[in-house]
């Protein structure tokens, strides 16, 4: 019986620290990562988008230099860019996050492509994601779907 309990309560640790309870706000180094929101998918067969904000608290830059996901067999930052009307989508490359400043992907501008998807997106659940950062490394963050058409989290 105390190797079931010692087992659940590991469980729950893990869950506790792997996944912050309200996973709007996760800290990693002098970074703070908030509002994490996905669109839901229309099956597998068309990429899907994620969006965050990351705040840099500290005294120097960092560059966000990669994702992953078991979501998506090819995470990236994408750009749009539009041109005389001409909306393009593009790899964005690295992101860098300027020191005492924010960088918010969003619909419309930066934001993550999940290229590949694994399984579909469905409205009301959540997949976990891994920023990589040159300075304050991996920080793991929880990210809720909302609907295919939602604008954000506010809604």
């Amino acid at each position: 019986m105390s190797r079931v309990l010692f087992n659940t309560l590991s469980s729950l640790l893990f869950l506790l620290f792997a996944f912050p309870a309200t996973a709007e706000s996760v800290r990693g180094g002098d970074l703070v990562v908030e509002a994490p929101w996905a669109r839901a998918s229309i099956g597998t067969s068309r990429p899907s988008a994620a969006y965050i904000t990351i705040r840099n608290e500290g005294s120097s830059a960092d560059v966000l230099t990669g994702i992953e996901t078991e979501i998506s067999s090819m995470p990236e930052v994408h750009e749009i860019k539009t041109n005389d009307n001409v909306s393009t989508m593009s790899p964005a490359g690295p992101v860098e996050i300027p020191a005492k400043d924010a960088v918010k992907l969003a619909p419309g501008g930066l934001h993550i492509m999940l290229i590949g998807l694994q399984r579909a997106l469905v409205e009301g659940e959540r997949f976990p994601m891994t920023l990589i950062f040159e300075k304050a490394g991996r920080v793991n963050v929880s990210v809720p779907i909302y609907s295919l058409g939602a604008s954000g989290p506010e809604e």
